[in-house]
């Protein structure tokens, strides 16, 4: 018995997210915070009603902020009604919200570092990434391996992988792979590779200027998930996420394997949960992405 929280990450975004969330206590002042840090109006922007540059939600550099302000916001009613999890884990940029909710840092050193990441990964441009549906995992695995330039950045589920590399190199793959489906993304760098590696380091010079705390509650990792609370390692496993992939398929597994019986997604959208039913016998899951959601 016991329950998992799980944040998803960008692509789970979508206009009007925020609506649902303004009457939670600090909502406004939380959004008034992250848009004078990023000096534009991220309410505005998360409402589709912001114009001129920068003013795309899709845009990496608001879509990161945004989501972390509005799945903190989550991660604190929840918290205000008592409740909690035995564990967390964050799919990409949620991997920083779940350092959120299990106490590692502040909501204020959180939306900094969310900044410097989206800017960062933003900028980082020149790759390519394609989302691979229905293969076998052995001939995906070869094709990997004798291809250089790309790299499995998300390994979603057993039939669901992202590709991260060279246009080139992942095209190649995508198209030498017998799958039911291959869909290029629309992203600005190929995330999640070797090829994140200036922009890691950058943003491992802004890491060690944090404090990180030990975790109140067991954080499973992207680059290992496995459940660890020391503030140290969950530091360094952050610092090497940017370059190595999202392992969420073993994550799920290891939900199964600790008796995980419910995993509650908080943010918006599914896409976590939709994973999870489809890879996690006895595991049921829920949504929390607004007020309502908490009762409120």
């Amino acid at each position: 018995m016991g329950i998992a929280w799980v944040f998803p990450g960008q692509g789970s975004q979508k206009v009007g997210m925020a609506e649902g969330l303004l009457e939670l206590p600090g909502a406004r002042e939380r959004f008034a915070t992250a848009s004078e840090l990023l000096g534009r109006d991220l309410l505005a922007i998360c409402a589709g009603e912001a114009a001129g540059e920068l003013s795309d939600l899709n845009d990496t550099r608001n879509t990161q902020p945004a989501l972390f302000v509005i799945e903190s916001l989550l991660v604190d009613g929840l918290k205000a009604q008592g409740r909690s999890a035995d564990v967390v884990a964050g799919h990409s940029l949620g991997e920083l919200v779940a350092l959120y909710a299990a106490g590692v840092f502040n909501v204020e050193t959180g939306l900094r570092l969310m900044k410097t990441r989206s800017e960062l990964m933003a900028t980082a441009g020149g790759g390519a990434m394609t989302a691979v549906m229905g293969f076998d995992r052995a001939e995906l695995d070869q094709l990997v391996t004798t291809t250089d330039g790309v790299v499995i950045a998300n390994d979603n589920s057993s039939a669901q992988v992202v590709l991260s590399g060279t246009p080139e190199a992942v095209a190649a793959v995508s198209s030498a792979l017998k799958c039911k489906r291959a869909i290029p993304l629309a992203v600005s760098g190929a995330f999640h590779s070797p090829f994140m590696q200036r922009a890691a380091e950058a943003f491992a010079t802004e890491l060690e200027a944090v404090a990180f705390a030990d975790a109140s509650i067991p954080v499973l990792s992207n680059t290992d998930p496995s459940p660890e609370t020391s503030g140290t390692a969950l530091k360094a496993r952050l610092r090497n996420q940017m370059t190595t992939g999202v392992r969420w398929r073993e994550t799920m597994e290891r939900f199964s394997a600790d008796g995980i019986d419910t995993s509650v997604e908080i943010g918006p959208g599914n896409v976590l949960s939709g994973l999870i039913k489809r890879s996690c016998d006895g595991i049921t899951t829920a949504q929390i992405s607004s007020s309502a959601d908490l009762g409120l």
